[in-house]
């Protein structure tokens, strides 16, 4: 299987499923789509350096798109559209009703994802995912429901193969409510076990460490970070989140050596956006400063444009993970009784909107 391991829990929440049959639909649109973009661009002679999609609909996002990217979008098609294609053979050849057709596409897809998960590629994901934006910009809901419970089912599949700590970061991502995040990492942190959910569904938790789980989410985000562009901005903000509540209720809180992860210098953009911040008044017009760097605007806006050699030559702008680090750790030295100018409450009224504001942008 050759998905990065990020690509596991970028799940969005999903809608509600509400089945049409057949989902041939979906095959022949999707398809149908992406070979239009990728026979256009080999007509324009773009493929072997530029591959550009000649549509009027296309978006910024989509005429920065290389061979490399097309070819993986075209793969990864196939592989959705057989997929697709398998599902709606065996849903044809069983006698089902309306009422029972739900259960049936999700006991298909379970089968036949199940089946084929060890043979994905990367490209797969990547497809998917630009199915279900196709899907949204036609604005065909039931479309784009039925690929969000195929992306979600072979997401279950991939989190099952992984070790507790990142099944747990990736049932996190999940979870839209802070005060089921804190429950899911209390129970996980107890050994886990059998529970039931909403609807008496029975919910099986591993048991996991909170520090490992802090750590998994710390080294997905700094990933995610160290890149010019940030890919996800949601997926960023859940992990941040992530990181901090688990952090937060390992005993020893910001003075905890667990949360040391050798951040010995502060960086630079996250220290002088921070002393912008302390010398105003914490009030609404902080907030707003705030929310705009955590959304990727103005300090926080990204190097679009830059490769990755770029990034690491350049300063990067502010991140929501690097910058909540420098808060902790300028808190942290605070408490452990070194000078500062800077109150204790000015940092701790900081910190606590930024998790709020990164709340509202992860869900």
């Amino acid at each position: 299987m050759a998905f990065a391991a990020v690509s596991s829990i970028s799940l969005s929440s999903s809608s509600s499923f509400s089945y049409v049959k057949p989902p041939i639909c979906v095959v022949e649109r999707s398809s149908f789509h992406l070979k239009r973009y990728y026979r256009q661009a080999k007509q324009s002679g773009l493929v072997a350096s530029r591959a550009l999609p000649l549509n009027s609909n296309v978006t910024a996002d989509e005429e920065k798109w290389d061979a490399a990217h097309y070819e993986a979008l075209i793969s990864g098609g196939e592989q959705v559209t057989s997929v697709l294609e398998e599902m709606t053979k065996l849903l044809s050849d069983m006698n089902i009703d309306e009422t029972s057709e739900e259960v049936a596409v999700h006991l298909v897809a379970q089968g036949v994802i199940g089946k084929r998960v060890d043979e994905m590629e990367s490209g797969f994901m990547l497809a998917l995912d630009y199915m279900i934006k196709l899907a949204e910009r036609d604005q065909d809901d039931k479309r784009k429901s039925l690929l969000e419970m195929v992306k979600e089912t072979v997401l279950s599949h991939l989190t099952k193969k992984c070790p507790p700590h990142v099944q747990v970061v990736g049932l996190l991502c999940r979870t839209p409510a802070k005060d089921s995040r804190h429950e899911l990492l209390r129970r996980v942190a107890a050994g886990g076990g059998v529970f039931k959910g909403e609807n008496d569904t029975k919910i099986h938790l591993p048991g996991a460490n909170l520090n490992e789980i802090a750590n998994q989410a710390d080294d997905l985000l700094e990933t995610m970070e160290s890149r010019p562009v940030v890919p996800d901005r949601k997926l960023l903000a859940r992990l941040v989140l992530i990181r901090e509540e688990a952090r937060n209720m390992m005993g020893g809180g910001l003075l905890d050596e667990r949360n040391d992860r050798g951040l010995n210098t502060l960086p630079e953009p996250e220290v002088m956006f921070l002393t912008k911040l302390v010398a105003l008044r914490p009030g609404k017009p902080v907030r707003d400063m705030i929310k705009a760097v955590m959304e990727g605007k103005n300090e926080g806006a990204d190097l679009a444009g830059k490769g990755d050699d770029d990034a690491h030559h350049n300063s990067l702008p502010v991140r929501p993970g690097m910058f909540l680090e420098t808060v902790s750790k300028v808190l942290g030295s605070i408490y452990a009784g070194n000078k500062s100018g800077i109150t204790a409450q000015h940092l701790e009224w900081v910190h606590q909107n930024t998790l709020q504001i990164l709340q509202e942008i992860a869900f």
